[in-house]
């Protein structure tokens, strides 16, 4: 074989190999839409939650692995320590300001902790903007440890001390957050958070509720879908810091499995796909970050997971 025969040979594989790769590239590209949903994802945050403080994000890493399979995604910020209804009216301004600038008709909402009820509260009085309704580790069912401070506070007579303190924090994060003019009502959190505000919250919206006490909801209301998931495990981690706070708030629980602030079974809600993860309350938006129990899942392929579900509903 002459020189000029094993040139044109070699540059003949390279263009294979190259035209190979490209085709190969842009395959993966246009193949990765596994988060594609129909309608952008809201991601709805808890108590003393934020969007992002600097480099922290309150969902870290979820945001980027959500908008990586295409899809797209908000994260709203609402007041740290209000009601579920002044929260879900903050948040359905964002919608609205959202449709308006963007044109879009409908949200899957996503919300964490409070940020479900938050959610529930939008999808109830505004349901042509909702197509779903995910809920993750939220106390549908009010959480023994907002009776508990309730108790406690009221008993010795430090509710206002206390609310001051919490709505100094709630304050503190929204203005490092970015959203320093949000108001805080740190005694109309607990209420809404407690059992018995919980309760009244559910009987006014009903939406998805459970048919028994620690059952499952109605899959679709008002062509809404609801969904739930929860975790059940408290010391995760040996190297996080807030195993420590989510153990010794665990201890009202006595012996019902929770997340170190949500029952097992309060975080039911719609379809409920899953209710013992291996998580604590932060190891379910994978705080803090990303430290879990070794063999637990990942919080981030969860969410990956359950906006494909979302997709795959046509959603």
């Amino acid at each position: 074989m002459t020189f000029r025969h094993r040139l044109m040979r070699g540059l003949c594989s390279a263009a294979l190999a190259a035209g190979l790769s490209f085709g190969a590239a842009t395959h993966a590209v246009a193949a990765d839409t596994y988060t594609q949903t129909k309608y952008p994802v809201v991601l709805v945050h808890g108590a003393f939650g934020f969007d992002a403080i600097g480099p922290v994000s309150y969902w870290y890493g979820i945001v980027s692995a959500l908008r990586s399979g295409g899809a797209t995604v908000y994260t709203p910020s609402v007041s740290g320590a209000e009601t579920s209804e002044a929260r879900g009216e903050q948040l359905l301004r964002a919608l609205r300001s959202y449709k308006a600038a963007y044109g879009h008709q409908k949200f899957n909402l996503i919300g964490h902790s409070h940020g479900g009820p938050t959610a529930r509260y939008v999808a109830a009085v505004a349901p042509e903007l909702i197509a779903s309704v995910t809920t993750v580790g939220s106390p549908h069912a009010g959480s023994k440890v907002a009776d508990a401070i309730e108790t406690v506070t009221s008993w010795t007579g430090t509710t206002g001390f206390a609310a001051t303190l919490a709505n100094g924090l709630a304050a503190t994060i929204a203005f490092l957050s970015g959203s320093p003019t949000l108001p805080q009502d740190a005694l109309g959190s607990l209420k809404s958070l407690s059992t018995r505000g919980a309760a009244d919250f559910n009987r006014r919206f009903p939406q998805g509720k459970p048919t028994s006490s620690c059952g499952q909801g109605p899959a679709s209301v008002n062509n809404i879908r609801y969904w739930s998931v929860g975790g059940t495990s408290v010391a995760t981690n040996v190297l996080d810091v807030s195993d420590a706070l989510l153990v010794g708030s665990s201890v009202v629980f006595g012996f019902e499995q929770n997340d170190g602030l949500v029952g097992q079974c309060s975080s039911h809600w719609g379809t409920v796909l899953k209710d013992n993860y291996a998580w604590n309350h932060l190891d379910e938006v994978n705080q803090a970050f990303g430290l879990r129990g070794l063999f637990s899942q990942d919080p981030v392929a969860f969410y990956r997971a359950q906006a494909n579900r979302i997709k795959s509903a046509g959603l």
